[in-house]
């Protein structure tokens, strides 16, 4: 966490209190000021949608994907970087600097299939200072010295082709990566307007970029620097009212498949365990994307993992039913699950993950599993 905010009981003091005040506060960045909705219609207009959106509650850019080692050898691990932007409302109207008008909230993980292990650090600070922040031209947000970037390397198509830089230094692991795009943005829903639940105010905007190329260096605590290429997926979603409240979690996968496509699904998930919406997509290479409706997606649990940190059991491996075919999603390793109890208090399992046709049993991809809400219900 933040060295500014103080020992780490203040700090999680300080984020509760922050959070309780947005939602008791009411929304008032500018006195009178309606909040922002989401809208179908709205077109994403890039490369201004690369950067941040502080009118609207809730927005993250997340990466995951697969790193190998180059000199070769069994060390192939997982990753995830993600940043959020979270809103506080009631403080729109104080002159002070010092007034949390936005938090900035990091993650980053490190799965080391070869060790069996999961390495996992987190980072908050308000808004401001010169200590986290979030441009609005173009992804550019930092947290003390994490760092997530945008380039353009020129190119056709909106905002060019993206060259994504991510430097961390966490407390066990550092990641100096550069990713870069080999295909063009694929825009989630219609057209970036990515419906959440029944209601048509409760969606996002929402795009990827999935089968980004990704080279760097990893390093561990005490070790030396390993050089690693390999695969990732991007996901940037602004949202002023994700989450029906029915919902308590969400299941998700973001999978990039070994012949060039992309495979998104997810579901919002009720308490008694049913879907209460669902959606995604599947982009073969150099085509349009299929976009899936809620009626056409089904999420059947296998195996449960159960947490020996939280007590909370996960499904490590998915049947997922969509119009382009049957999927099988199976966890590289069960133990992914990121208890930030100690620090943002949010826990989620979040895991590197193999895709197979399930008919066949055959592997044709490889990605991230997503769980939120089954150690208990999942705000934002």
């Amino acid at each position: 966490m933040s060295h500014d905010l103080g020992p780490a009981w203040r700090r999680r003091h300080w984020l509760l209190t922050a959070l309780a005040a947005a939602g008791a506060g009411g929304w008032s960045p500018r006195a009178g000021a309606a909040a922002p909705v989401v809208r179908a219609g709205v077109p994403l207009q890039f490369p201004r949608d690369f950067g941040s959106h502080p009118a609207y509650r809730t927005e993250w850019w997340y990466i995951t994907g697969r790193l190998d080692p180059v000199a070769g050898g069994s060390g192939t691990l997982g990753f995830q970087v993600t940043f959020f932007r979270s809103r506080v409302d009631g403080t729109g109207d104080q002159a002070s600097p010092l007034s949390a008008r936005h938090l900035i909230l990091a993650h980053a993980a490190l799965t080391d299939l070869a060790a069996g292990e999961l390495l996992h650090d987190q980072r908050l600070a308000r808004a401001g200072l010169g200590l986290a922040g979030a441009a609005e031209a173009d992804t550019d947000v930092h947290l003390h010295d994490w760092r997530l970037r945008r380039d353009s390397l020129g190119g056709e198509g909106p905002g060019g082709r993206s060259r994504y830089t991510a430097d961390l230094r966490a407390t066990d692991f550092a990641l100096q990566l550069t990713l870069d795009a080999t295909q063009p943005l694929l825009l989630q829903g219609r057209a970036g307007y990515s419906r959440k639940g029944p209601l048509p105010e409760q969606a996002s905007h929402y795009y990827s970029q999935p089968q980004l190329a990704v080279q760097g260096r990893v390093q561990r605590r005490g070790g030396e620097p390993v050089a690693v290429r390999g695969r990732a997926w991007m996901d940037h979603e602004w949202s002023e009212s994700l989450l029906a409240p029915e919902a308590v979690g969400w299941d998700w996968i973001g999978m990039n498949l070994h012949d060039g496509s992309a495979l998104t699904a997810f579901r919002l998930r009720r308490a008694d365990g049913r879907t209460l919406w669902a959606g995604g997509s599947f982009r073969p290479p150099g085509q349009p994307a299929r976009i899936f409706t809620p009626d056409e997606l089904r999420w059947t649990p296998g195996r449960l993992w159960r947490s020996p940190a939280t007590g909370a059991s996960y499904p490590v491996t998915w049947t997922v039913d969509t119009p382009v075919g049957r999927f099988a999603v199976r966890a590289r390793l069960d133990a992914q699950e990121l208890d930030g109890r100690q620090g943002s208090g949010t826990v989620y399992w979040e895991g590197l993950s193999e895709l197979l046709d399930a008919p066949s049993g055959r592997v044709v991809g490889e990605g991230y599993l997503e769980m939120t809400g089954y150690a208990r219900r999942m705000r934002l």
